[in-house]
């Protein structure tokens, strides 16, 4: 439950400009899409993953850590996975591939595997009314296949030219900015929920002020004065 109360006294610590970005950001996320990338080793590859989740709208990432540990540089992701909510699967003893695959259908995510190899959907002809995970492996091995056994779709971006795939961040980066213009322009209630947005409002306030755990203290010592 959140305290609006609080929401209030801390807008006073934060700028006007800065409350009023967050406000206009919200207004862009979703979790229609989200993302999930699996063992993606090189740092450079997943942190500009990240910044285009961040660029484009989406506000979860999924990352499956069963070979390679995720690592978000700053430096690349320019500061995007601070903004972002991720879940990350690296149990020792656990199939962690299916056990992404598993929390995102529980959540009504169609299981979406990008990749040039198969008898994929193109790009343009996607259909965006459902909500849809899109999976993103690394470009020689590509998605494992614990993802192409259990994947609901096969999504490919058309290529013309001698080679066949892209890197992973450039791919991202192209499905996500076609398929979140097309998301925004359609009917479809792709917005996250008056509740979500406060929520998001209330925790990125609170990221953005260096002394907040101090002023949290006096906040709820003087409610408690209060009563």
């Amino acid at each position: 439950m959140i305290d609006y109360k609080f929401i209030d006294y801390l807008e006073q610590f934060v700028s006007e400009k800065r409350r009023n970005l967050f406000k206009e950001v919200l207004e862009n996320r979703t979790r229609h899409f989200t993302v999930a990338i699996e063992d993606i080793f090189m740092p450079q590859n997943a942190s500009a993953v990240v910044r285009s989740c961040d660029v484009f709208g989406l506000q979860d990432v999924h990352v499956i850590e069963t070979k390679y540990k995720f690592y978000a540089s700053n430096h690349i992701a320019k500061g995007a996975q601070k903004w972002l909510d991720f879940s990350v699967y690296k149990e020792k003893d656990s199939n962690n591939t299916l056990d992404c695959i598993a929390n995102l259908r529980a959540k009504g995510y169609k299981i979406i595997a990008t990749t040039p190899h198969n008898d994929s959907c193109l790009l343009q002809d996607f259909d965006i009314t459902e909500k849809a995970a899109f999976f993103f492996g690394v470009e020689k091995a590509g998605l494992s296949k614990d993802v192409l056994d259990n994947a609901d779709g096969f999504l490919k971006i058309p290529m013309v030219g001698f080679t066949e795939s892209l890197n992973i961040s450039v791919a991202a980066a192209i499905i996500l900015q076609n398929l979140t213009e097309k998301l925004k322009k359609s009917e479809v209630n792709w917005q996250l929920t008056a509740l979500e947005k406060d929520e998001k409002y209330l925790e990125w306030m609170e990221k953005s002020i260096k002394s907040i755990k101090k002023i949290k203290e006096n906040y709820y010592l003087k409610i408690a004065n209060q009563l």
